[in-house]
């Protein structure tokens, strides 16, 4: 949001922090660039990066905007090349729509906060001891209800099942926002109060007092972009 940015940064900003740390955590040099895909902005060729992430957004991926039907042709385009692709929240649920599955509005309506979700299937850049649930900050009214063709669900959450999913060892995508930090998280929430009524407000607001696995799952997607280890 525009009027946070002074407090929190923008996305790609929010992003690049997180993922920088986790990959200095991991011993890693991370280098990021960033693409303004709601004015035409892409890469020149394919192969400029070595991954891609598909931010958040206010839009719905349901909106017949033309941005939205080109960046979908290129997550298609991504996936025929087995290019490496995150998505987060509008991005998880971009990939699902480009790729066969369905995102809707929730029968559960905004999710906010920080929301808890259990590992249905561990993969090769998860850790061993990472695999208790795991919570990360929501904010999202859509949801994906039909998984894309060939993914393999990876975690689900009472109110988003599917939370969490990957397509072979080239897409990642998840509804959380492990570039949300707590004080973000609540001024969306005091933004949105009036839309998201009492109930919804408030139990966001306390959910925010729970442990937060941002770093963790930061650890996840740098993992998972650098590639699966070689066999010994």
């Amino acid at each position: 949001m525009d009027q946070f940015q002074p407090d929190h940064g923008n996305y790609p900003g929010m992003i690049a922090g997180i993922l920088g740390q986790a990959a200095t955590e991991l011993n890693l040099e991370t280098e990021f660039r960033n693409y303004d895909v709601e004015h035409g902005i892409y890469p020149d060729a394919i192969d400029e990066c070595d991954g891609y992430v598909i931010t958040g957004s206010k839009k719905s991926v349901y909106d017949d905007e033309p941005w939205i039907a080109v960046l979908k042709e290129y997550t298609r385009e991504l996936h025929g090349a087995e290019k490496k692709l995150v998505g987060l929240c509008f991005g998880h649920q971009l990939v699902a729509e480009a790729l066969g599955g369905k995102t809707l509005g929730a029968e559960a309506g905004w999710c906010v906060g920080i929301h808890e979700s259990e590992i249905i299937q561990s993969r090769w850049f998860m850790d061993d001891e990472e695999l208790d649930p795991f919570t990360l900050i929501v904010s999202h009214k859509d949801q994906v209800i039909q998984l894309p063709e060939g993914a393999q669900l990876l975690a689900s959450a009472e109110q988003c099942p599917n939370s969490m999913y990957c397509i072979g060892d080239h897409i990642f995508t998840m509804q959380g926002h492990p570039e949300f930090t707590q004080e973000y998280s609540r001024d969306l929430m005091d933004m949105r109060q009036e839309i998201l009524g009492a109930e919804t407000y408030n139990v966001g607001v306390a959910s925010l007092d729970k442990p937060l696995m941002r770093e963790m799952v930061s650890r996840w997607i740098i993992r998972f972009m650098k590639g699966k280890p070689a066999a010994n």
